[in-house]
């Protein structure tokens, strides 16, 4: 690096923040008077991610499901059309500049071209037989997820020029690059001429590796690039960026004059947020800044001035709930008489949930019946579900549609959670198919009908939060 970082932070945009990009300007940037020693790592614009890859809640074919998928005549090459379109009306809504335009209308051609030709040169030398597409689909998804993060971070450093901040795009995507280099090597590698004095990175989100961040991290790899580069430059902090702070609640369900900020935290609520589907922050990027001993912040990009929520390995003084949310969820639930002191039923199944890339929330049993909570789409489960049928054929295995609605803090001791939880949700009326409580006592889950499940979340929020103690930030 042309010169050392003492006192720098490593900062992460979000995609829904991404595409209001032009409202950070001074918020964030701080353009009218710039302030180096940061580096930004970008996610792609809200929606790109999903129209390369697939829709990450309705599991709608993007461009990869499609080339996988082959579901008709060259299906993927409309699904990339859609994604050169959108990134082009993404950079127009906030490039006012006609030069700037013309940049980056020239860079989207220049990658989406070279993917379209990667992905035909791939499906003609597969048409021979001695090579098989689905030992290359690895490589393909890497490939297609760097275009979001590049476009982005791309035209983010154009935006910033054209405001007077000398932003330098940073470019880990690996793009027409033949080296095999490691996360940290990578990383290392485009840093390595940043002068951090004067210049401002703007970083992909997406990092090209020996390890393949999709492999092993799928959507969460923008955070791990982020988390690894904030541990590796030995950063003063780590600060995700978001739309919205984190809060006790969704303020849409129990009202923005009840909901709070959180401000202060420890990464195993993280880690159970992220098991709830709201992804604070993935759990391995919490590791690797909890291992080098890196803070992490979680801020509202657009109230620079609060200082957020600090996530840190401190245990709560007292014990206190601090966040209620939900999750629809599948209860798939295997009921076999003769399963008592056999062995096998449940490895057997997490052994089929693990083979369809099936995601378990939480599970419970007892003398003869399993049942995992499973966050998937309803095709597989029903797949999972005859599978079992035939592995165990006088089991009785069910599918219904549940959800979960969990109570969590960093110590949950004296508060009852269990019995007070029912105890209000009862009094509303919602029908508890299952409560459990782990002894490590950080959260209480209540399994409800899935049409319960906001009522349930605003119930609980009520019963642990109280009402009319927003925080003064929270309210509008």
């Amino acid at each position: 690096m042309s010169t050392e970082l003492k006192n720098h932070t490593v900062e992460k945009i979000g995609g829904t923040t991404m595409s209001r990009l032009d409202e950070l300007l001074d918020p964030l940037f701080k353009v009218s008077n710039p302030k180096y020693d940061r580096i930004f790592v970008v996610s792609a614009f809200g929606g790109i991610t999903n129209l390369l890859l697939e829709h990450k809640k309705s599991g709608e074919a993007g461009v990869y499901a499609e080339f996988a998928n082959e579901t008709q005549e060259h299906g993927w090459m409309g699904a990339l059309n859609r994604v050169d379109r959108a990134m082009r009306e993404a950079h127009e809504k906030l490039l006012e500049h006609k030069g700037d335009r013309q940049e980056a209308d020239d860079f989207v051609r220049d990658r989406i071209e070279g993917a379209r030709n990667c992905l035909i040169d791939l499906h003609r030398l597969c048409s021979y037989g001695h090579f098989r597409l689905s030992t290359h689909m690895a490589e393909t998804r890497e490939l297609l997820s760097g275009l979001g993060e590049a476009h982005s971070a791309f035209v983010t450093a154009l935006l910033l020029k054209r405001h007077g901040v000398n932003a330098r795009f940073v470019d880990l995507s690996g793009w027409r690059d033949d080296r095999v280099l490691t996360l940290d090597e990578r990383i290392a590698d485009g840093l390595d001429s940043v002068d951090f004095a004067t210049e401002m990175p703007i970083v992909t989100g997406y990092a090209q590796c020996a390890e393949g961040l999709m492999n092993k991290f799928d959507r969460g790899y923008s955070e791990v690039t982020f988390s690894q580069i904030a541990a590796s430059t030995k950063a003063r902090e780590a600060i995700i960026h978001k739309e919205f702070h984190l809060s006790s609640a969704d303020p849409k369900l129990v009202g923005e004059d009840n909901v709070r900020k959180l401000g202060h935290t420890n990464y195993d609520v993280a880690d159970q947020l992220s098991n709830m589907g709201m992804e604070a922050i993935h759990p391995t990027a919490a590791k690797a800044l909890r291992q080098t001993e890196v803070p992490l912040r979680v801020t509202n990009a657009f109230e620079p001035e609060d200082p957020g929520t600090l996530i840190d390995d401190q245990e709560a003084e007292k014990g206190v709930a601090e966040i209620v949310c939900g999750l629809d969820v599948f209860a798939l639930e295997l009921f076999e008489q003769d399963m008592v002191g056999v062995k096998g039923y449940d490895a057997k199944t997490l052994d089929i949930l693990t083979r369809h890339s099936l995601r378990i929330v939480s599970k419970t049993s007892n003398a003869n019946t399993i049942t995992h909570y499973v966050d998937a789409p309803l095709d597989s489960m029903r797949q999972v579900q005859s599978e079992l049928t035939e592995i165990y054929p006088s089991s009785e295995v069910d599918v219904r549609q549940t959800a979960i609605v969990s109570v969590i803090g960093r110590d949950l001791r004296g508060l009852h959670v269990l019995e007070r939880g029912l105890g209000c949700l009862r009094e509303e009326g919602i029908d508890v198919i299952s409560a459990h409580q782990t002894t490590r006592t950080v959260d209480a889950q209540f399994v409800v009908h899935r049409d319960d499940r906001d009522k349930c979340v605003k119930t609980l929020h009520d019963q642990f939060m109280g009402k009319g103690n927003a925080s003064p930030k929270l309210v509008a």
